[in-house]
């Protein structure tokens, strides 16, 4: 039987909200409405097992890019002091890039929060905007606003030539993102607005311009913080926690090690610490995860994190920075709002970057696999445990090794539905290079010559994700196509997903794809009611013993969840659409059994999900006490 799936990320969009069970949605009818074709914020994304999916169940395939900058002290996607932001945004949407990853500093984000916002760089950005209004030209005509020059018009304040603070420009990147069906998502760099900062080991411990300490606690305040501000913008699809959190086992407290323990140095800890803190203001948020450099051995008996090393039996096994999920066997990342959001990333590189010790052969898939990737990361994806993205891979193409390597590592992802963002589209990465070869523009928007690195560019798009007989790029938006020649993901699972398929998995064709539909005027509205009894649907007798009933799974699909808490919302808001079988229908009657399927029903799975009934406590009587 084919499932509906739905989602956590989907409930606050269209349904319920489901961080917290709160109590406006037990005493108010709260209808949610979402406008415009491209603003219904329903392109959230959970996770089951080792795949991601949309609202509707539908699988998709993250296959993007980094653009860094934000990270920078120049405050903004470096190269944008060298193209406009449109016509470079149109040429990744239209080479196939789905996703941006763009690193950033907490500093930056701790000024937004502030409300003293950075400027952007002079040195980061050229933006002409002259006139900025329409003026005169003294003999009876207009010289209209823009005339002289509109390159990154939209970063100037309206005296036409300075430039705005930072915040109004990522709003403006995101809006341009959203404009071209591309989604994006944040990496913090480092603590500290720095162009090395990324070889800080800590995502705590260094000062900001103005002298604030960057702390855990400022760490997860503004991840909190800027979760909150976008909970509502589904461009902004997720937060990567920490970019390589790293050091050697013998710097100590120094060092980033992942283990069961409340140090403050412990990675696993921190990032569950602030994953359950940005799922609470945002629970459709996925959160990206990614490793440390070193873990522990086992060597010997009475090893501990902050010895020194040995040359022989060394305590510590290595990896590359962010790229050791060894730890995650034992001490895997479980919020307390469950692992549907959580995304594991790795980083991954070759030998141009680093001669590590598995290249020290004439390696080949199975041999990277024996030596280092799967115990080292790829079992996450190959035991189903959770999905992983490899957030930075990439290097030059020098017709050797290194080339070698990034065909394996593609190919491996491509037959693995391992999702992926390549570093990068810069062309000033230090050790690996970027996609783009060189930017120039004249003054007007539509002026930007992008110089790609056709090699390496062909090399990568393969495992961009994209139909198989027509090579149509595929988007994560459900109404904006990517580009001006992609498919929407309405439009890929309408036409396209049960015929040719698509490259994911090696080549996939499915049958059963579940478009997200809007009326004809653009509009989503959900209207949930309040918990009552006033609710009346046909009652389900119970034509089945008790123990053939799996109370609160109202999808069938062995596990309780705020995905059947949806459907059951949408069975009752739409049951021509959205149909409960019998047995789903017996399942989800956990409140009073034997009245029917009602709203209070999808209510008590809510606290379910929020632990505060337990699954074994369903179904409940028609004298249970809701809490306030």
């Amino acid at each position: 039987m084919s499932k509906l799936k739905t989602v956590t990320a989907f409930v606050s969009a269209a349904v319920l909200a489901v961080s917290a069970v709160p109590a406006s949605f037990v005493s108010v009818e709260n209808t949610m409405t979402a406008v415009a074709v491209d603003d219904n914020n329903d392109d959230w994304l959970h996770a089951e097992g080792s795949r991601l999916y949309d609202m509707n169940g539908n699988e998709v395939w993250l296959t993007g890019a980094n653009w860094f900058g934000l990270n920078c002290i120049e405050y903004s996607p470096h190269y944008l002091y060298a193209g406009d932001i449109d016509d470079m945004l149109q040429e990744v949407a239209d080479r196939g890039i789905n996703v941006i990853r763009f690193p950033i500093s907490t500093e930056l984000i701790l000024s937004w929060m502030n409300g003293t916002p950075y400027q952007i760089s002079s040195g980061g950005m050229q933006a002409v905007y002259n006139p900025p209004v329409d003026q005169d030209d003294g003999n009876g005509g207009v010289v209209k606003a823009g005339t002289y020059g509109n390159l990154n018009k939209d970063f100037v304040e309206s005296d036409g030539k300075t430039l705005i603070t930072s915040d109004r420009g990522f709003d403006i990147i995101l809006d341009k993102c959203k404009k071209y069906g591309i989604k994006a998502f944040i990496d913090i760099h480092s603590p500290h607005a720095d162009n090395s900062g990324h070889n800080y080991n800590l995502w705590y411990g260094k000062e900001t311009a103005d002298g604030t300490m960057i702390t855990t606690d400022i760490w997860i305040d503004t991840l909190v913080w800027i979760a909150d501000k976008y909970k509502n913008n589904d461009t902004l699809i997720g937060y990567d926690l920490k970019n390589e959190p790293h050091g050697k086992g013998q710097e100590g407290e120094q060092a980033a090690k992942w283990d069961g323990s409340t140090d403050e140095n412990n990675w696993a800890y921190a990032a569950t610490k602030c994953a359950d803190a940005i799922l609470e203001v945002n629970p459709n948020a996925l959160i990206f995860i990614e490793g440390v450099e070193q873990s522990m051995s086992g060597a010997m008996p009475g090893d501990y994190w902050g010895m020194g090393d040995r040359r022989d039996n060394s305590p510590y096994i290595g990896a590359w920075w962010g790229g050791n999920f060894r730890g995650a066997r034992e001490y895997p990342i479980t919020p307390e709002h469950g692992t549907s959001q959580i995304v594991y990333s790795p980083h991954d590189y070759g030998p141009s970057v680093y001669a590590q010790t598995w290249f020290a052969k004439d390696f080949t898939t199975q041999t990277l696999l024996d030596d280092y990737w799967y115990d080292t990361w790829a079992y996450i994806n190959a035991e189903d445990i959770a999905p992983e993205l490899i957030g930075e891979w990439g290097g030059h193409m020098d017709g050797a090794e290194n080339q070698k390597w990034m065909e394996l590592l593609r190919d491996y992802m491509i037959e693995n539905h391992i999702n992926h963002t390549f570093w990068c589209l810069n062309t000033n990465s230090g050790d690996t290079g970027g996609l783009w070869a060189n930017i120039s523009c004249g003054q007007q928007a539509g002026s930007t010559q992008i110089t790609w690195e056709e090699e390496k560019y062909a090399l990568m798009e393969k495992s961009l994700w994209q139909t198989q007989e027509t090579g149509k790029y595929i988007g994560l938006d459900h109404q904006k196509a990517l580009g001006n020649n992609g498919l929407s993901l309405n439009e890929f699972y309408t036409s396209y997903a049960g015929t040719e398929g698509s490259n994911l998995d090696g080549g996939t064709i499915v049958k059963d794809g579940k478009p997200v539909d809007i009326d004809s005027s653009g509009t989503t509205t959900t209207t949930t009611k309040k918990a009552d009894t006033t609710t009346t649907t046909t009652a389900v007798p119970d034509t089945t013993g008790n123990d053939d009933i799996s109370y609160g799974d109202a999808d069938e699909n062995g596990k309780v969840g705020i995905n059947d808490a949806v459907l059951i919302m949408q069975s009752i808001a739409n049951p021509d659409k959205y149909k409960l079988t019998p047995q789903g229908k017996l399942n989800s009657d956990v409140y009073n059994h034997g009245d029917g399927v009602t709203n209070n029903d999808a209510l008590i799975i809510q606290y379910v999900e929020s632990k505060t009934i337990k699954v074994a406590d369903l179904p409940v009587s028609k004298d249970f006490q809701f809490p306030d």
